[in-house]
């Protein structure tokens, strides 16, 4: 029994010496390893890193994070077989990452990247590159974000519809997909920016870190808004009336009790505009006598406003506002009726609605700057006196101003306004006469009522 104890208590202590030296073994190489590899010496750094990572493979993230490091610059500078063993053992790191440390790594972010490394350097045909974004995109979509995946993501799929491997309902799907998730990051991004603008607006400080973030979201904003025109460039004329009407036409009869089919036809030919010919007033009372939603009353609206019944427009478009679950789809709506009222002279309705469209999508920059415009024209109702007057101004260029920070496409149309609208206010010399000083508020009168703050000059 003695012999026994002293054998476990032997062994015990023998197993313990051993996990401890394995523990001071991978953290001296590891150690040794980072060292290099903080230095950016990749060179040096890189059989240490693998040799970690291949004995000591759950020691620290950081093993994976510096193997990264070291490998892109591998990458970088071989050529031939050599490069392309790097690239696969790169994308043999980022998956054993994932599957080391799953809580501290992004299946979206990992699977993104490895789309993106086959698609740069052409490994596989181009079923397999876009098989690897699609993975991305359909198991991780929070966290599939680069604006350059996406294009080519979807940039691929094209090139497969060109090559007779893709039909262009196909691309149709995907389209709406993928333009939905750009979208639906700019609205994260300007929800995110829109208090800090507001803030800058009330000529408050903002923090360093508050600046960063303006800084990055106008970036990002910038990077999306670029993705979206490229993509509706890669789409081209695949989405124009002249391809999509004989598209539709040639399966409306088969499809006429399909719900589904309808409302894709639907939704395309609105969105092109393809609302003259008569398909489009078949599809849409086809829709809604099956499936009264928000695209077929979207659709009768447009009808309605063709034929110059604006009053039975507003309605169908109220009510598909009301139907509508999409933000995005919803803005647009919105928007529609803010340009109705605007056009009628109706400032204070169309406001409301701009501010309707900007609640369900902060990125509508070109609501911001509709309602700029008609601040500018409302100028010289607003107010008692001319520098009243002039003052409103000042709230015209804060609007334009906003566009051009959430919307980078209206960026310098925006700006431009903004600059114009500035002319056009209480100069320096005006607010001295008027013995106003800057930061001062001023109650904006008439339809407007806001308050405006006399800038710093």
């Amino acid at each position: 029994m003695k012999a026994k104890l002293i054998a476990l208590v032997f062994g015990a202590v023998f197993g313990s010496s051993v996990v401890n030296a394995q523990s001071n073994d991978c953290a001296t190489m590891a150690a040794l390893a980072y060292d290099d590899a903080k230095a950016k010496n990749y060179d040096a750094a890189y059989e240490p890193l693998m040799k970690v990572r291949k004995e000591c493979p759950k020691y620290s993230l950081a093993t994976f994070q510096y193997g990264e490091r070291a490998l892109k610059y591998k990458i970088d500078n071989a050529e031939g077989e050599e490069k392309e063993a790097f690239i696969e053992e790169l994308i043999e790191l980022w998956e054993e990452r994932l599957e080391l440390f799953p809580q501290k790594t992004s299946k979206g972010k990992v699977y993104g990247d490895i789309a993106q490394l086959r698609f740069d350097y052409k490994i596989g045909d181009k079923e397999d590159q876009y098989e690897a974004f699609d993975k991305a995109f359909t198991e991780d979509p929070d966290n599939f974000t680069s604006p350059k995946g996406i294009y080519a993501y979807f940039s691929l799929l094209v090139d497969m519809q060109d090559a007779g491997e893709r039909s262009l309902e196909d691309v149709f799907a995907k389209y709406d997909e993928v333009i939905a998730k750009v979208e639906s990051e700019e609205n994260e991004l300007a929800e995110r920016l829109a208090p800090l603008l507001e803030k800058q607006d009330q000529a408050e400080t903002l923090t360093a870190k508050e600046k960063t973030l303006v800084k990055n979201s106008e970036i990002n904003l910038k990077a999306y808004n670029q993705v979206k025109n490229a993509i509706n460039g890669k789409l081209g004329q695949r989405a124009d009336c002249d391809n999509l009407i004989p598209l539709y036409t040639k399966d409306f009869d088969e499809k006429k009790t399909d719900v589904d089919w309808l409302r894709n036809a639907n939704a395309r030919l609105s969105a092109k505009d393809c609302t003259e010919d008569p398909l489009f007033m078949r599809v849409s009372e086809a829709l809604h006598k099956l499936d009264p939603s928000a695209k077929s009353a979207f659709s009768l609206g447009q009808l309605a406003e063709a034929e110059g019944n604006r009053s039975k427009a507003l309605q169908y478009y109220n009510e598909a506002a009301e139907l509508e679950k999409d933000n995005s789809a919803k803005a647009r709506i919105y928007y529609r009726i803010a340009g109705n009222y605007k056009d009628q002279g109706s400032f204070s309705q169309a406001r409301t609605y701009y501010r309707r469209a900007l609640s369900a999508k902060p990125s509508l920059g070109s609501a911001y700057l509709q309602i700029a415009s008609m601040y500018a024209q409302s100028a010289n109702n607003c107010g008692n006196t001319t520098f009243e007057k002039r003052a409103v101004y000042w709230a015209a260029a804060d609007y334009a101003r906003r566009a051009a920070s959430v919307d980078p496409s209206i960026a310098s149309n925006a700006s431009q306004a903004a600059s114009s609208y500035m002319g056009r206010a209480p100069q320096k010399s005006d607010i001295f006469q008027e013995g106003r000083n800057a930061g001062e508020a001023i109650k904006i009168g008439c339809w407007i009522g806001e308050t405006v703050r006399i800038p710093n000059l």
